[in-house]
C-alpha cells in the first residue's frame, strides 16, 4: 500500500513520527517521507538518525497553509500529528492551541483537499471524548473537521479518517519518562494524582500499526479506536519503582479521573470490531458507505444503546508485571 508512494507528517520530528518513519522505512519501499513541522533543531537532530536519500525535511507551521499546499504537491498520504497537547498551557494559553489544533487542521484539509492527496488520518486524544480541558475541546473540534471534510471532497478521490487512541507509553510528556527522571535523580517518593485514576496505554510502536492499518480499512469519515487495557496510576508506580512509597498531590487542571474514548452520547454510531471501534459520522455524505465492513472485509457490529469505553471500567486492566513489560519494550 505505501511501497512507491509519499508520505507526509505533520509534527512529524515527534515520538509518533519518529517511529513511524523507522516503520515505513523497514516494512516498505516509499518514494519519499516528508516531515512537516516548525523546529528546525529537532529535525536537524532527526536527520542524523533518519538520513535516508528518500527523507525530506520541510520548516514550516500548520497555521501556514500555503506553505502546506507547497508541501503536500505529489503528497499520497498525510499523517497529521502536529498539534499543542499539555493541558495546563493549553489552559494558559488557549488562543495559540485554538490557532494550532483547530485552524491548522482546517489547513490541512484544504491543502490536501487543493494538491489532490489519497488518504489522510488525523491523530486524536481520548481528552477528545467529553472534553472538560481546552485541549481535548481543540482536538474533539479537529476530530469534526477532518470526519466533514469528506463531505466537501467532491469527486475527488481524497479521503479523511480519524485515529483516537490513549496514552503512549514513553513519549515525550507522558508520566513513564517524568518518573524515570525522578528516580534517576534518587526521589524518595513519586508524586501521584489520585489513588483511583486510571488511563488507557498503547505502545508507540502499536499506534504506529495501528494507523498503518486504518490507511487501509477507512472508508472516510471513521474514528477509529483500538481495544487496549488500561492501568492504575498506582500500579504504573508500583512497576517502576515497587519499594518507594506514594505522595497524592491532586489532580492538575483539566484533568479526569478517568479517560472516555467512546462517549455514551456515541453509543448511537459505534461499531464494534475484533480489536477495535469505530465511531461512524454524525452526517450524512454525499457518497454513502457501509461502516459496518471495512476495505479489509472486516465487519463490526453496533454496541449497545449507552456504551461507554472508559479507562475505569475497561475489561482489560495491566497487572504490575505487564506494566513494567510494557515500559521495558517501549523503552528498547
Amino acid at each position: 500500500m505505501l511501497n512507491d508512494k509519499t508520505i507526509l507528517i505533520t509534527g512529524g520530528t515527534g515520538s509518533f513520527g519518529k517511529q513511524y518513519v523507522k516503520t515505513l522505512l523497514a516494512r516498505f519501499k516509499p518514494k519519499k517521507i516528508i516531515i512537516y513541522s516548525r523546529d528546525e533543531l529537532k529535525q536537524y537532530e532527526m536527520a542524523q538518525v533518519y538520513n535516508d536519500e528518500r527523507m525530506r525535511y520541510f520548516i514550516g507551521d500548520v497555521r501556514d497553509q500555503a506553505r502546506l499546499k507547497q508541501a503536500m504537491d505529489g503528497v499520497d498520504y498525510v499523517i497529521h500529528a502536529a498539534a499543542l497537547k499539555h493541558v495546563p498551557v493549553a489552559e494558559y494559553n488557549p488562543m495559540e492551541c485554538i490557532k494550532t489544533n483547530i485552524y491548522g487542521a482546517e489547513n490541512v484539509i484544504q491543502a490536501a483537499l487543493q494538491t489532490g492527496v489519497h488518504r489522510v488520518i488525523a491523530l486524536s486524544t481520548d481528552k477528545a471524548a467529553s472534553p472538560i480541558n481546552l485541549y481535548g475541546a481543540t482536538k474533539l473540534a479537529s476530530d469534526k473537521l477532518f470526519v466533514a471534510a469528506n463531505n466537501i471532497v467532491g469527486n475527488r478521490s481524497t479521503r479523511f479518517a480519524v485515529v483516537r487512541y490513549g496514552n503512549v507509553v514513553g513519549s515525550r510528556g507522558s508520566v513513564v519518562p517524568f518518573f524515570q527522571k525522578l528516580l534517576d535523580e534518587g526521589a524518595k517518593e513519586l508524586p501521584i494524582t489520585d489513588e483511583r485514576m486510571t488511563r488507557f496505554w498503547i505502545t508507540l510502536q502499536d499506534g504506529v500499526d495501528f494507523v498503518i492499518k486504518n490507511f487501509q480499512r477507512m472508508h472516510g469519515g471513521e474514528i477509529f479506536i483500538p481495544k487496549i487495557p488500561s492501568a492504575t496510576i498506582t500500579d504504573l508506580a508500583k512497576a517502576m519503582a515497587p519499594d518507594l512509597p506514594t505522595k497524592i498531590i491532586g489532580i492538575r487542571p483539566g484533568e479526569k479521573l478517568h479517560e472516555v474514548m467512546c462517549p455514551a452520547d456515541d453509543s448511537h454510531l459505534t461499531l464494534e470490531f475484533h480489536d477495535h471501534y469505530v465511531i461512524k459520522p454524525s452526517i450524512s455524505f454525499t457518497t454513502s458507505s457501509d461502516y459496518s465492513v471495512n476495505n479489509l472485509g472486516e465487519t463490526g457490529k453496533p454496541v449497545v444503546q449507552g456504551f461507554e469505553y472508559n479507562s475505569g471500567t475497561n475489561s482489560a486492566f495491566f497487572t504490575v508485571p505487564e506494566i513494567r513489560e510494557l515500559i521495558t519494550r517501549a523503552m528498547r
